[in-house]
């Protein structure tokens, strides 16, 4: 299909999109876990035996990205090769694996006069996803929205386009195989961006819920045009804490791969926060890590004192997110500090606190609020997969409905059935 429509067909073009959704999502509410299990079982066969069609097509966007002179992390988020192939087929797999989230007793109690009352998860009915330069996503997203009963409209962003359609079409066979119509995993056909005005703006009497997933912009733009609820971060300024208490060679080796294991991911630490009283033992082993690693450090006059070739930060660094292989490292006097910090600065995503002491770990995970808090661990692990959710849409920095990685369990609301035996309300 062209990938430009004109202006004139772009509401009839979501509308059918959208009416064709919300009767997908009425036969998925009714629909049983082992025939949406064997839809995605079908669609990681698919994807693995069109994986050369799937590269080629990414090889396209490839070029085009690099013509556009898109950033290096913007590339690195667009590429395929066959590992990552292989992970979205996987990904299919393993979402089939989990628990079914539909129809699940949440809770259940009995009153006084004998109602008894219990809370059911149900599936929250058509969800819009518009994203950017991952094209796994198309396969991820497509995959949890699937296994928890809901229709989904897909909106991948101009770069990733023939890489997602070609994704799209192998998720296609997996549904046919199983019998589940072609609307309950729909894409929409053109890259113009008045579709996703339109998604947005026209098209809250079919869809319940948007999820972007992307950079600032896209997500700012969703949150502020968007009529139906959302499910998003706006961006991921993730810190790493090193305590008084931390091990050196634990620092390193964390801060390391937090940084620099993938820069463009949104839960690559972005900021390094140190003790003062553990800075000259710890910033110099892990300042030669960073830049061995060819990563770039910017630094606050206390830590340029102890490693002169990091260059001074400005003010701006401590609210920014790099996606690249660059660091903001500043040394605080003390935990309160740092916690004091990271809500200034923060995104609400992901913090780690690499400490020996077990009080000051307690202290920062009990207090410091975002959706995702570790001790001693990579913020890398910020990642639904990593979670056991098989593979997630995003990670929610908001305080309603979810929060963290958004998998197939986020992606449920819930009923409540009441059973009585004749009662009447006197």
């Amino acid at each position: 299909m062209s990938t430009a429509i004109d202006k004139r067909h772009i509401a009839e073009t979501m509308d059918a999109l959208g009416r064709d959704a919300r009767a997908a999502a009425d036969g998925l509410a009714r629909s049983d876990s082992v025939q949406r299990n064997e839809a995605l079982r079908l669609a990681a066969d698919a994807i693995r035996l069109q994986r050369d069609v799937i590269l080629a097509a990414n090889s396209t966007d490839m070029q085009a990205a690099r013509d556009k002179g898109l950033s290096g992390a913007m590339l690195d988020r667009l590429a395929l090769d066959a590992d990552r192939v292989e992970s979205m087929a996987c990904g299919q797999d393993t979402v089939a694996d989990l628990p079914d989230p539909i129809g699940k007793i949440l809770a259940d109690w009995e009153m006084p006069n004998g109602l008894k009352i219990q809370r059911v998860s149900v599936p929250l009915g058509v969800i819009g996803i518009i994203y950017e330069s991952r094209p796994n996503v198309t396969a991820d997203a497509a995959a949890l929205c699937l296994k928890s009963g809901n229709a989904v409209i897909l909106r991948g962003g101009s770069e990733s386009f023939h890489s997602s359609q070609a994704i799209h079409r192998c998720l296609l066979e997996g549904l046919s195989g199983a019998g589940i119509g072609a609307a309950a995993v729909q894409m929409v056909p053109t890259t113009d961006r008045a579709a996703v005005g339109y998604l947005l703006s026209s098209m809250s009497e079919y869809l319940d819920v948007v999820v972007p997933r992307g950079g600032k912009s896209l997500i700012k733009r969703v949150q502020e045009d968007a009529r139906v609820p959302v499910i998003g971060h706006l961006e991921g300024i993730c810190h790493v804490y090193l305590h008084a208490s931390a091990d050196t060679d634990m620092a390193v080796n964390i801060v390391r791969n937090a940084k620099m294991r993938r820069t463009g991911v949104c839960g690559a630490a972005e900021t390094v926060l140190v003790d003062r009283a553990a800075a000259g033992r710890l910033l110099p082993p892990v300042v030669a890590a960073l830049f061995a690693d060819g990563c770039e450090v910017r630094g606050d006059k206390a830590v340029q004192e102890i490693v002169p070739a990091a260059t001074a930060a400005t003010e701006a660094d401590w609210s920014t997110e790099y996606l690249d292989a660059i660091i903001s490292i500043r040394v605080v006097d003390d935990i309160s500090q740092a916690m004091d910090h990271i809500a200034s600065y923060g995104s609400g995503h992901t913090e780690c606190i690499v400490a020996d002491d077990d009080a000051a770990a307690t202290q920062f995970l009990t207090h410091m609020d975002s959706a995702i808090l570790l001790h001693n661990a990579s913020t890398q692990f910020a990642d639904g997969g990593e979670f056991g959710m098989g593979v997630e849409i995003g990670i929610a920095t908001g305080r309603i409905h979810a929060r963290g990685p958004v998998g197939a369990e986020q992606l449920t609301s819930y009923k409540y059935v009441v059973r009585g035996s004749g009662h009447v309300r006197p």
